[in-house]
């Protein structure tokens, strides 16, 4: 395996100094290595992908040099637009080394929402004209970044490493989000459901919290009832806006994360104009990107509450505990909506966190089903 402090200290040798983009599970390591070791000003965790590289275009119209950007490939989807209408050559010519991690490459077992993407990879790149370099635990890694960066400088444009699954070497984080709190997402998602009514329809955001829904469901003996987004991060929100909207008698909880509400924080503002009474949009915060690592996010610094306010939720609530949250509920549950729950949690999970048996398609077939019988 690739040690993460001399992959790093290569890059800076080939004169990649600034770093940014939202972890990756395979570049864990990296990414986590980066941020202990970096100064304040060479390495932000951005909100989303597409931010990235627009960070990165920046710091190159500042400096005249290259940056290097991070993320799963899932974040193509969120960096297709910068790629193509700014730095691609056709419009500002403008190099980044990309350093992407490889979720559903073929061949490798994988969840359902990556194998799609893992497939189309390398022929996303291709399309965006976009020279991608492969990247395993056995590669000459040096020689790799030689390569990659000589053809980045050449055509002053960005090129892409593609990292295989356990590519680095393991790195224990010295930097660790922390919260004023000892109650567990598991713990808060099992308040929620016994204090909610048994027909409210909840929309999961991706990773843990869809995980340890559908297992605390499983736990209690209850039919799968909820729509468990696996992949499209930061859009749990939208889902349930449009449920919501659709559905008007209908109540609506969306279980979001508060990385996932960063990323795509522009949906929050469009809930608030919404006029919603039937949607709770519940932040489980934790500060951290938890399910790729950890690594923290800015949502901790964050005044959830007049964010909240001002973008025209009709009421926001917060709670630490269990008992907190209980006595705030009945408030929570029957004052018009949109309304936003915010609700402290620790970083941590459970190491035997199962994850859903049935797939996707039957999941959502499960959820219309509940529709369409829930308050009958």
């Amino acid at each position: 395996m690739i040690s993460p402090a001399d992959f790093s200290a290569e890059l800076h040798k080939l004169g990649i100094h600034f770093f940014t983009g939202v972890p990756d599970s395979l570049l864990q390591s990296l990414c986590a290595y980066i941020d202990d070791t970096l100064p304040v000003g060479q390495h932000t965790i951005t909100a989303n992908e597409g931010n990235a590289l627009a960070m990165a275009a920046g710091y190159y119209l500042g400096t005249g040099k290259p940056a290097c950007v991070y993320m799963q490939n899932s974040g193509l989807g969120n960096v297709v637009n910068p790629l193509t209408s700014l730095t691609d050559a056709e419009v500002y010519r403008i190099p980044a080394l990309l350093i992407i991690g490889w979720r559903g490459e073929p061949g490798v077992k994988d969840e359902p929402q990556h194998v799609k993407q893992g497939r189309i990879t390398p022929q996303m790149l291709s399309l965006l004209d976009v020279p991608a370099f492969s990247l395993h635990a056995e590669s000459d890694f040096q020689t790799v970044l030689a390569q990659a960066t000589s053809t980045m400088l050449n055509s002053q444009c960005p090129v892409a490493i593609l990292v295989h699954k356990d590519t680095f070497s393991a790195y224990k984080p010295v930097k660790v989000s922390e919260t004023k709190t000892q109650f567990s997402r598991e713990a808060a998602l099992k308040t929620l459901l016994q204090l909610s009514e048994a027909d409210t329809a909840f929309v999961a955001t991706t990773g843990k919290t869809s995980r340890e829904l559908y297992e605390l469901r499983a736990q209690a003996g209850q039919l799968q009832r909820d729509f468990l987004t696996v992949g499209a991060m930061g859009h749990a929100s939208s889902i349930a806006l449009g449920l919501a909207l659709a559905k008007p008698e209908q109540k609506v909880t969306c279980l979001d994360g508060d990385g996932a509400l960063l990323m795509h924080l522009g949906a929050a503002a469009i809930i608030g104009q919404s006029k919603a009474t039937n949607l709770l949009h519940v932040v489980l915060n934790n500060s951290a990107h938890e399910s790729v690592g950890g690594q923290q996010t800015v949502a901790g610094k964050l005044d959830l509450k007049s964010v909240a306010l001002a973008f025209g939720y009709q009421n926001y609530f917060h709670a630490a505990s269990a008992p907190e949250l209980e006595m705030i509920w009945q408030q929570c549950a029957t004052t018009s909506g949109p309304n936003m729950l915010e609700i402290t949690i620790a970083c941590g999970s459970r190491a035997d966190l199962a994850r859903p048996k049935s797939t996707p398609e039957q999941n959502k077939q499960a959820f219309m089903e509940h529709l369409a019988h829930a308050g009958s």
